[in-house]
């Protein structure tokens, strides 16, 4: 149940941010015929499209996670059992990612929150205010934290042989 809730949010939220894409093209075109017809530039636009990039990757790594979509190197991995390699997500799930997003979400905190107290701003003329991008952070971890408990819980249930696979694509080479 947890699991499918996790799963859900991260469908909605990977999907949606995908969107944002659209956005920072968007804003990139826009910006670059007003700066060159009208000789008018902002670095708010420039650091917009930063945001939008960073809210991309950071909104989207959960849902990248979920997919079965992040690299890996499977060049020793690929000729073990799917037993073997399930141990091994496992592993590195509970030794890895978990304690790493876990870390990340710990120190993300006062980042976050001291940005948004003293009100910090870019430092380029015109720019924008930074917490915003800084919670990205905050958020993209805290979302991968819980995508990584979903698969965890999934694993664990495909070992124990109380689901099927969920990626099917798995049985061979990740």
């Amino acid at each position: 149940m947890l699991s499918r809730v996790i799963d859900a949010v991260n469908t909605v939220i990977g999907r949606a941010a995908g969107w944002l894409i659209l956005a920072a093209v968007l804003v990139s075109t826009v910006n670059a015929i007003v700066r060159k017809t009208f000789s008018v530039s902002s670095n708010a636009w420039l650091e917009l499209q930063w945001y939008l990039f960073g809210a991309v990757f950071m909104l989207c790594a959960a849902y990248t996670l979920l997919r079965n979509e992040h690299i890996r190197i499977d060049i020793v991995v690929s000729h073990f059992s799917k037993r073997t390699r399930d141990w091994i997500d496992v592993f590195g799930h509970v030794f890895f990612l978990l304690p790493f997003c876990l870390l990340m979400i710990v120190d993300s905190v006062p980042f976050v929150w001291n940005s948004y107290r003293i009100g910090e701003a870019s430092q380029n003329a015109g720019g924008l205010i930074l917490w915003p991008a800084k919670a990205l952070v905050l958020v993209g971890f805290t979302l991968l934290f819980a995508q990584g408990t979903s698969e965890l819980i999934k694993r664990i249930a495909v070992i124990m042989g109380r689901i099927p696979e969920p990626y099917q694509h798995r049985e061979g080479p990740h």
